[in-house]
């Protein structure tokens, strides 16, 4: 390869590399929401003065990334980050958006010292009138709402609670690294998004729902309920299996 073909590739390269950070900083940083159609390939290529074999390449690498995604006759669009966890295992939210690649963060958007009514019997097992801290928070992925938590807290196995800034560290997360668990219970259904879930997760009312509820004790004493609420797109539960013997 003489001199001349080795700068064209070199600036092939280069060029890639510049449309590939540009269209991953506008669907990181939320330029681009999801569903936004991305320019069609003759647009990026007149755009970044390239071939359309050049913005190919870059469309095939960020779809096999799982940011967009090709409609047949309609074009490129960018998808909702999706994760996916197993059906029996407490997973880490932070944790969860990181391996997407993604910036996390987390709004605590209502905290309540209050006592356990008859409504919290079925989910948390503690009788009318135990003290429960009740939070509320929506967890991100880069600009985008990731999943609602709701989370009742038994204060009589966790009285650190109180004191805990929920502000600053996620629930689960801080429930994680201080309280050890035995047993967990998952619920998993589907639902319609009600008008208050679908402004917290930017998705219209009526949108449909992944809901994951989760019962945990520590040698029989309850010590927490949640409720995860992801647009169904985003999440998508894996469930292992081994033979039986039956």
């Amino acid at each position: 390869m003489d001199d001349a073909d080795q700068r064209h590739k070199a600036a092939s390269g280069s060029l890639h590399q510049r449309i590939l950070s540009d269209v991953k900083d506008k669907i990181l940083s939320g330029e681009w929401p999801p569903g936004h159609r991305i320019p069609f390939e003759h647009e990026l290529a007149s755009t970044y003065a390239c071939s359309r074999m050049t913005v190919n390449k870059v469309l095939t690498q960020l779809v096999g990334t799982g940011l967009i995604e090709r409609r047949r006759k309609a074009g490129s669009f960018v998808m909702r980050p999706q994760s996916q966890s197993a059906v029996l295992k407490i997973q880490d939210i932070g944790r969860e958006v990181t391996a997407l690649g993604l910036a996390y963060r987390f709004d605590l958007s209502a905290r309540q010292e209050r006592a356990a009514t008859e409504r919290d019997i079925g989910r948390i097992d503690l009788g009318p009138g135990a003290p429960l801290l009740d939070l509320t928070c929506c967890h991100f992925a880069g600009s985008q709402p990731f999943c609602i938590e709701e989370r009742l807290i038994s204060l009589n196995a966790v009285p650190e609670a109180v004191d805990a800034d929920f502000a600053l560290s996620p629930p689960g997360t801080w429930l994680m690294q201080r309280v050890p668990w035995t047993n967990a219970e998952h619920t998993i259904r589907a639902a319609a998004a009600g008008k208050a879930v679908a402004a917290m997760l930017a998705i219209t009312e009526r949108s449909p729902c992944l809901i994951i509820e989760r019962k945990t004790w520590s040698a029989g004493q309850p010590i927490t309920f949640v409720r995860l609420t992801y647009p169904s797109e985003a999440h998508q539960l894996v469930a292992r299996f081994e033979p039986s013997d039956t």
